[in-house]
């Protein structure tokens, strides 16, 4: 076992002539909360994609506790994602989702009631999901990624939906997985409440801009991590 979680070593992705991400490369920590971010089309998405084997790199490579995904024995156990384009089936249950997930990764039948327990959906376990506000949605993707019991999770936008008491609510289950031994990288737009999340921050804006602690980009009394990040975004446009 490595001393990072995540790597991520010199990613480029081409789609025809155009370059989603170029030479992309930084590390996440175990046990740290590292945030990915970056304005639209930046490459975030295609990066975290890449690190879950959802596209393939163009050169470089994404390693999760030092091997790539696809070679991993049992994935759900290294990490569990929560992103776009994992949907629900029409009609379903928020209980009978998380069954199916279950079967795919093999856990035990006890885990879908510590999963909704986790992620405070254990009284709507039998609605239908189509009948779920966004932040619940997004609470039941929480839960599906840690199925496997995972030891880093990869999220996509938790956040999004979600209302001033549900962004507290996954800060502090963050920081408690974190405390845990788990790892997280999260990409959001909530650069308000990053700043009282995350350990780390890499930026992007095609290629890395900044990677390193938080408390190095905010160093100076009354920075906040939203100045900081776009004076390096305007800074790269230049």
């Amino acid at each position: 076992m490595t001393d990072n979680a995540i790597e991520v070593r010199h990613l480029t992705k081409k789609y025809g002539s155009r370059t989603a991400v170029d030479d992309v490369s930084f590390t996440v920590r175990r046990g740290s909360i590292v945030g990915l971010l970056g304005p639209n089309g930046a490459g975030k998405s295609t990066t975290l994609r890449a690190i879950v084997g959802l596209t393939s790199p163009s050169t470089g490579e994404t390693l999760i506790d030092g091997v790539p995904f696809r070679t991993l024995a049992q994935p759900s156990a290294h990490v569990g994602v929560q992103m776009d384009g994992f949907g629900f089936e029409v009609g379903i249950t928020a209980r009978r989702h998380l069954e199916i997930v279950r079967l795919a990764v093999g856990a035990p039948r006890q885990r879908v009631d510590e999963v909704l327990e986790e992620v405070g959906l254990s009284n709507d376990a039998r609605r239908r999901v189509k009948t779920f506000s966004t932040g619940m949605v997004q609470r039941l993707g929480l839960a599906a990624a840690l199925m496997g019991t995972p030891r880093t999770l990869i999220l996509d936008e938790p956040s999004n939906g979600l209302d001033p008491d549900g962004i507290r609510w996954l800060r502090r289950y963050l920081r408690a997985y974190a405390a845990a031994g788990g790892t997280v990288l999260v990409s959001s737009h909530q650069l308000g409440e990053l700043q009282n999340t995350v350990d780390e921050v890499v930026i992007l804006q095609r290629t890395v801009v900044y990677a390193g602690a938080l408390r190095d980009l905010v160093r100076a009394e009354g920075d906040t991590l939203e100045d900081r990040y776009f004076a390096l975004v305007e800074g790269s446009r230049a």
